[in-house]
């Protein structure tokens, strides 16, 4: 099974370019179609667009509040540094009315030397015979031709994206044929991400030489356990210093987004003390969006005092604030003693399995039908909702297509119902279900 991750697209450039007004004219028609899973607040730090027939993610590197020339520029250097190590594409975002900028020129000079792909985009170019004058003057960056965009009035944006997506690896990445089960372990800083590699891989390490273009800020481990080969992709890999606590956030989403983007299972490692917190919710709002298998795992769960009521009660609580994937599993482990730590290669093992699992046609209709004569379809004004018939399109995650008479009658509660249904019989632990509503005409 070949796999092809999204290639990632990174903006960089100071403040008040107009990089989130370019963002919202690239997310524009997507915004609609992501309803805001429950308890996530979305940060505009990343979103999937699509052009011609190229699906690609872009990402934001995070805010600056710029209030010297230098911390500007510092600023933008360890913007850069993070485009640098996650994207396959960097875009670099000017301002036709600021002008050229020393902190551009120095910038700059860090992008060219990354040998990654760079597209120089100069924005709020509202006239373009008037102003390309102005435009060229940017060709002095040397990293080649500056495209004029209006991102306001989605001006010239085609153009940029056209030459965009021509820097993407061919054939999509490199693991063209690489069937080995990814897992990103993933999480807030210090909850124990690192000690959970460290001893999930133990003696297992496979040792694998730096190969070139595995520059990706996540650092991937092929792991041996039993006969069989796992990747984890660990994002506790870098720690910086004196950072801003905002930023060190918006760098771990980064972080999060490319690792997750990667992975078939995500292991989502909080702190048994701290329970889930919003951080929390987030990264697995960005996991759940992204249709992974999903694995929760309490960490120092040797640090809780105990009786018989207390998993149960821990279990409940998050699942109250992960209400959106209660198909998650959760694992109460301990880094520290190693305590269930060797069962969870068991449980990747299980979601890594229902998370590709495929279901006959036939035995799909058998459980559409009981479904339906055990509670009636809705109706709406005298017209009943008729489903006709239900198949698989494809898996990671496992996705179902649904053929109805009138999309409009096939309420959320009802597909869940659906869905509940499917799960009873096959389980499907660990892995969300897509389910995408097609109408047909009834056949007279």
């Amino acid at each position: 099974m070949s796999r092809k991750s999204k290639p990632i697209v990174a903006v960089v450039g100071r403040p008040n370019v107009g990089k989130s007004t370019l963002f919202n004219a690239l997310a524009g028609t997507n915004l609609a179609i992501v309803k805001d899973t429950p308890g996530i607040t979305r940060d505009r730090l990343y979103t999937d667009v699509s052009w011609l027939d190229k699906n690609f993610t872009l990402i934001d590197t995070g805010g600056i509040e710029p209030d010297s020339k230098d911390i500007i520029l510092s600023q933008m250097r360890e913007q850069a540094q993070i485009a640098i190590d996650t994207a396959d594409v960097i875009l670099f975002m000017t301002d036709v009315k600021q002008g050229l900028t020393d902190s551009d020129a120095k910038v700059c000079d860090m992008l060219r030397r990354s040998h990654k792909p760079v597209v120089l985009t100069v924005n709020k170019v509202d006239d373009f015979k008037k102003a390309m004058a102005d435009v060229y003057e940017f060709y002095n960056l040397g990293i080649g031709e500056p495209f004029a965009i209006s991102a306001a009035n989605r001006l010239g944006i085609g153009d940029l994206l056209d030459e965009v997506i021509k820097h993407f690896p061919e054939g999509g990445s490199e693991d063209e044929d690489d069937d080995r089960p990814r897992i990103a372990i993933v999480g807030k800083p210090n909850v124990g991400k690192s000690s959970i590699i460290n001893k999930l891989i133990g003696e297992n390490r496979v040792i694998v030489s730096d190969i070139a273009g595995t520059t990706r800020d996540a650092i991937d481990t092929p792991v041996k356990h039993n006969g069989k080969e796992y990747v984890f992709i660990d994002t506790a890999g870098l720690r910086r210093k004196n950072k801003i606590k905002e930023e060190l956030e918006k760098y771990m989403i980064v972080r999060t987004v490319s690792a997750v983007e990667r992975a078939d299972v995500v292991l989502l490692v909080i702190d048994a003390s701290e329970g889930v917190t919003e951080q929390d919710a987030k990264i697995a709002g960005i996991a759940h969006d992204r249709g992974k298998g999903m694995i929760i795992v309490v960490n120092k769960w040797d640090l809780i005092e105990k009786n018989d009521k207390t998993m149960n009660e821990h279990s409940k609580k998050i699942r109250e604030i992960l209400s959106f994937m209660p198909y998650a599993q959760i694992m109460y482990v301990s880094a520290e003693t190693g305590q269930r730590l060797v069962k969870l290669y068991d449980m990747i093992d299980t979601v890594v399995e229902n998370h590709s699992l495929r279901v006959q046609t036939g035995v799909l209709n058998e459980i559409m039908t009981e479904a339906v004569s055990l509670q009636q379809p809705p109706t709406d004004k005298g017209k009943r909702l008729k489903l006709f018939y239900i198949t698989q399109a494809s898996v990671k995650p496992p996705t179902f297509v649904i053929f109805v008479n009138d999309k409009q009658l096939m309420h959320f509660s009802y597909t869940r119902y659906i869905e509940n249904k499917i799960r009873d019989a096959f389980g499907f632990m660990g892995t969300p279900l897509r389910f995408i509503i097609r109408e047909r005409k009834e056949d007279k």
